[in-house]
C-alpha cells in the first residue's frame, strides 16, 4: 500500500447558481478569474505549494471544463505515477448509486480512493474561493494541538458573524461551541469550509453518519465529532480569503486585483499561482488605444478604451469602444463604438457596435433580483448582443439575441433575456 503523509479532497461540484448565467455551462471552479486563471487554480497552487502532490478533484455539475483544464495536472506539478491529481465524479455502484448529496457524502463516496494512500491526515477544500494559505502551517498546528479535527476560521466583522457557521473557542484555541448562522453571535470566528482530519476520526465519522440524508461537514460531521469527544482547534487565518460565490463578490474580487497595491497580489516569486497556458499570440495595444489600471490577457488586441478592468486572453476591443470596471472574459469581442460599464462578459460573447451596456438607475432584477444586483450587467458566454441597443443595471443576456429581443432598441435596468438556458437560482 501506498503511504501519504497527508491528502487533498477538492470540492468542485458546485453548480454556483449565484453566479446566474456564468454558470449555466460551467461548475463554479471553473469560472473565469483574474483574466488568465480559473477559480480552482487557486486551491489546486496552494496544493502544490504546500508540498501536497496528491489532490482528489470531486466533480459533478458540468464538468467538463474543469475536465479539460486540469487535464493530467501539468500546470501544477500534479501529473504523477504515485499521486498527482484525480478527478473523482459520482459513479455507479452496485446499491446505493447516488449524486454527491452533500459535501461529507461526496467525501464518504470516495473512501477506496483516500483508503489507497493511508494518510495519516486528510485536508478537506473547497473549489471555489480566492485565497493563498500554507496548508503545511495548517497542519503543524493540527499536530502541535493532538488534533482529530482543525477548522481555518477567519475574522470577520461581529456585525457580519450572522452570515456564516461561527466557531466558539476557549483560550487554547480548542472549539467548545458552534453557531450556524447565529442571530446573536458570541464569536467572530467565521469558518472558511477548510479542515485537517486525522484520516480515524474522519474515516470513522462518515462510516458512522453514511445514511444521513445530505450528509454535510458543517451541520453533521462537525457536531458529531465535538458530542463524542473528538478534539477539534480553530486555526486562525489572518490573509486575503474571499468567497466569490455571487456576481457582486466575483467583481470585487478581480477589481481588487487592479488596485495600486493589491490586497491580493498575483505577482509574487514566493507563492505561484499556476495555471493552464494555451498557445496564444502575444497582446497588442494599438497607437490609439487608452488602457489604464488594467489586467490585459495573452492574444488580447485593444484598439478603444479601457479603463480599470480585467481583459481575458484574446478579446478583441475594436476603435471608439470603451470600457469600464468591467471583467471581459477570453475570446469576446467589443464592436466598434460600444460603451460598457460595470459589467461581467462571459467568453466568447459578441458585444455589437454601438452597443451601451450599464446605463440608467439601478432597479431590482425581474426574475432574480439576489442574484443580479450590485448594479452590474452580466453576459453568459456565447452571447450575442446587436449593434445600437441600450442595456440597463441589474440585467442578465443569455443567448444569440437580437434587435427584435430590445423593444424600441433597449433592456430597461432589472430587465432579463434568456435563450435556451437556465436564469439562476438562489442556491450555490
Amino acid at each position: 500500500m501506498i503511504k501519504k503523509e497527508m491528502i487533498a479532497m477538492l470540492l468542485a461540484g458546485g453548480q454556483g447558481s449565484r453566479l446566474g448565467v456564468l454558470t449555466d455551462n460551467v461548475a463554479k471552479p471553473a469560472v473565469s478569474f483574474g483574466g488568465k486563471y480559473r477559480i480552482i487554480d487557486f486551491p489546486l497552487s496552494n496544493c502544490i505549494n504546500s508540498g501536497i502532490d496528491t489532490v482528489g478533484v470531486l466533480t459533478q455539475y458540468r464538468p467538463l471544463r474543469l475536465n479539460t483544464h486540469i487535464g493530467i495536472g501539468i500546470p501544477w506539478d500534479l501529473d504523477r505515477n504515485v499521486g498527482g491529481v484525480t478527478v473523482l465524479p459520482p459513479y455507479e455502484k452496485i446499491g446505493n448509486t447516488d449524486w454527491y448529496t452533500g459535501t461529507a457524502n461526496a467525501i464518504y463516496q470516495n473512501l477506496e480512493f483516500m483508503e489507497q494512500y493511508n494518510p495519516d491526515y486528510v485536508l478537506i477544500l473547497s473549489g471555489d474561493h480566492i485565497y493563498k494559505m500554507d496548508y503545511e502551517v495548517m497542519l503543524d498546528y493540527h499536530k502541535a494541538n493532538k488534533a482529530d479535527i482543525t477548522i481555518a476560521v477567519m475574522p470577520v466583522p461581529m456585525e457580519e458573524a450572522s452570515r456564516f457557521g461561527i466557531m466558539v473557542t476557549d483560550e487554547h484555541g480548542r472549539v467548545t461551541e458552534f453557531q450556524e448562522k447565529p442571530e446573536h453571535p458570541v464569536s467572530n470566528l467565521a469558518s472558511m469550509g477548510i479542515y485537517i482530519f486525522s484520516w480515524k476520526a474522519l474515516r470513522e465519522a462518515l462510516v458512522t453518519l453514511k445514511d444521513q440524508s445530505g450528509l454535510d461537514f458543517g451541520k453533521h460531521v462537525l457536531p458529531y465529532a465535538k458530542e463524542t469527544g473528538k478534539r477539534l482547534f480553530a486555526y486562525e487565518f489572518n490573509g486575503y480569503w474571499k468567497d466569490v460565490g455571487t456576481l457582486g463578490s466575483y467583481w470585487e474580487a478581480n477589481m481588487e486585483l487592479i488596485d495600486v497595491i493589491p490586497e491580493f497580489n498575483l505577482y509574487e516569486e514566493f507563492w505561484k499561482i499556476y495555471t493552464r497556458g494555451d498557445i496564444v499570440p502575444p497582446d497588442y495595444i494599438s497607437e490609439k488605444a487608452v488602457v489604464d489600471r488594467c489586467i490585459i490577457g495573452e492574444g488580447a488586441e485593444v484598439y478603444g478604451e479601457v479603463h480599470g478592468s480585467v481583459i481575458g486572453p484574446a478579446v478583441r476591443i475594436e476603435e471608439g469602444a470603451v470600457v469600464r470596471d468591467s471583467i471581459i472574459m477570453q475570446e469576446s469581442y467589443i464592436g466598434r463604438g460600444a460603451s460598457i460599464n460595470r459589467a461581467v462578459i462571459a467568453q466568447n460573447s459578441v458585444i455589437g457596435d454601438q452597443a451601451v451596456l450599464g446605463v440608467g438607475e439601478d432597479a431590482p432584477n425581474e426574475y432574480n433580483r439576489s442574484v443580479y444586483a450590485f448594479g452590474l450587467v452580466t453576459v453568459g458566454e456565447n452571447s450575442v448582443i446587436p449593434g445600437g441597443v441600450s442595456i440597463g443595471r441589474n440585467t442578465a443576456i443569455l443567448g444569440e439575441t437580437t434587435s427584435a429581443d430590445y423593444p424600441g432598441g433597449s433592456l430597461k435596468s432589472g430587465g432579463a433575456i434568456i435563450k435556451g438556458g437556465e436564469k439562476g437560482g438562489d442556491e450555490a
